[in-house]
């Protein structure tokens, strides 16, 4: 951009998910109801998990860091959502707008490797069974969890960077419900290459690798299943990764349509959409499809509820 006089922005205003006024206080029922299923299923899976015996396993491990993922997910944008909903001005500054950017990065780039991790677990549970206690000990759960938080923050760091370190001036309104990297993009009075490139590469490197390992890991897992005689022994098999891949096919394929799209052919209303899906359906969605479809999740729930009532 040419110099010249013009007012760097200080804080954005965010649109929301519709501008009409009359629908501000039933969207902010329904998401209202959404978050507090969201914090509910999530806390309910982390508690189980934390407290039950039975839920001692890597499996559960790792369903309770999804929750985690989830649930925080969730927090980094529903609660500013629901005030806007109520307030006439849509108002967030500039380093609360890169805040909110950054644990979105980091919680979304979580949960996409968490989803990558839990596949291979049932890959090694179903596939290699008598090595699986060698294979995915405490120590390499513990690892493989630490690597994920560590590189999604990394990369949280790197992405936001690249975004806020462009030229924001004059006009400020995202068209969003949050501080998300298209729309701010949109914003920027300076070149935007450099960070669309880095958002490109991530996203792109980041979904292909955890798609490679997710497709990899159920290949085997369906050749396997399929060598089981027993109709009872393979229909057990996949009852123990039916809820995974539930829950992998709907989250990477409202994120391969969001992200992996040339940026001509981004409809921001359309994209707005996707993204009140997988930010706020989809953790909203997790805990009723591991609960509703795993049996060890709600005899542990039947557990703990007759536990308090005694």
């Amino acid at each position: 951009m040419a110099n010249g006089n013009f007012t760097r922005v200080t804080e954005f205003i965010l649109t929301g998910v519709s501008e009409r006024p009359d629908l501000q206080i039933p969207l902010f029922f329904v998401f209202l109801v959404i978050y507090g299923l969201t914090v509910t299923g999530n806390l309910s899976i982390i508690t189980l998990t934390s407290v039950d015996s039975r839920l001692q396993t890597p499996m559960y491990f790792f369903l309770r860091h999804l929750a985690i993922t989830n649930l925080s997910n969730s927090t980094v944008i529903a609660p500013k959502m629901l005030i806007n909903f109520l307030v006439k001005k849509h108002t967030t500054s500039y380093y609360e707008c890169a805040i909110q950017l950054g644990g979105f990065l980091v919680f979304i780039v979580a949960e996409i490797f968490l989803l990558a991790v839990m596949a291979y677990d049932r890959y090694v549970a179903i596939c290699n069974p008598l090595l699986y206690t060698t294979v995915v000990s405490r120590q390499v759960c513990f690892l493989l969890v630490s690597l994920t938080y560590l590189y999604s923050f990394s990369t949280s760091i790197v992405t936001s960077f690249s975004v806020f370190s462009m030229v924001y001036c004059s006009f400020n309104v995202i068209n969003h419900f949050y501080c998300d990297i298209v729309p701010l993009l949109a914003l920027s009075c300076s070149d935007t290459s450099f960070p669309e490139t880095v958002v490109f590469i991530s996203a792109s490197t980041n979904l292909m690798f955890s798609i490679t390992v997710v497709v990899a890991s159920y290949f085997n897992i369906i050749l396997s299943i399929l060598r089981i005689h027993s109709s009872e022994g393979r229909k057990r098999a996949f009852s123990t990764c039916a809820s995974h891949m539930t829950a992998v096919s709907v989250f990477y394929g409202t994120l391969l349509f969001m992200y992996l799209q040339p940026r001509n052919n981004h409809s921001l209303e359309t994209d707005k959409m996707a993204s009140v899906f997988y930010t706020l359906v989809i953790p909203m969605l997790n805990p009723m499809i591991y609960s509703l479809r795993n049996k060890d999740v709600k005899a542990a729930l039947k557990r703990f509820l007759t536990n308090l009532c005694c």
